[in-house]
């Protein structure tokens, strides 16, 4: 008896172009919201988003917000003003920085924003990647947005690439 069928995207799907239109699915156009709150953090980790969206033959939108807590709210006005324009987001990326500090301030920013980015996505089924880093200190936070290193940038836009062709494959969408 055979099992389920797997609807897994396992590896970064590539939306390539051929000179006569493209040559598969449509290529995604993702909004990336950045807070450059720390600005060396934001360099890295929006070059990561960046290179990775272009290696998978996407376009994207760049919008800058004061700090993580804004991000889910600019990403929802984004969504909106861009469906009324009649061009929609395939998928949206949030990159920004939380350093522990002394105070609870880090725990409401860091879980509030965490929760309403799955809130957005769940409820508009909007393929989302977080790269909101939450760390102890500058140096975790310097490592985890270089692209030489842990490239977290380039890995939430590699979440939200994924999604994307997740949630195409599932509505049977190929252009």
């Amino acid at each position: 008896m055979a099992g389920p069928r797997r609807v897994s995207s396992s590896s970064t799907p590539t939306f390539e172009s051929t000179e006569s239109g493209f040559g598969g699915p449509l290529p995604p156009h993702i909004l990336i919201v950045e807070a450059r709150y720390y600005e060396e953090i934001a360099d890295g980790l929006l070059t990561g988003a960046t290179g990775a969206i272009k290696a998978a033959g996407g376009s994207f939108d760049v919008l800058t917000v004061p700090g993580a807590l804004e991000i889910p709210s600019a990403i929802v006005m984004a969504l909106d003003a861009a469906t009324q324009r009649g061009r929609s987001y395939d998928g949206a990326v949030a990159l920004g920085c939380v350093v522990r500090g002394e105070t609870t301030h880090y725990d409401i920013v860091a879980g509030e924003s965490s929760r309403a980015l799955m809130d957005i996505s769940v409820q508009r089924a909007l393929p989302l990647g977080n790269g909101i880093l939450t760390v102890e200190n500058d140096e975790q936070a310097r490592v985890r947005a270089s692209i030489s290193e842990m490239n977290k940038g380039g890995g939430a836009a590699d979440a939200a690439l994924h999604m994307i062709a997740l949630k195409r494959r599932l509505h049977g969408v190929e252009a």
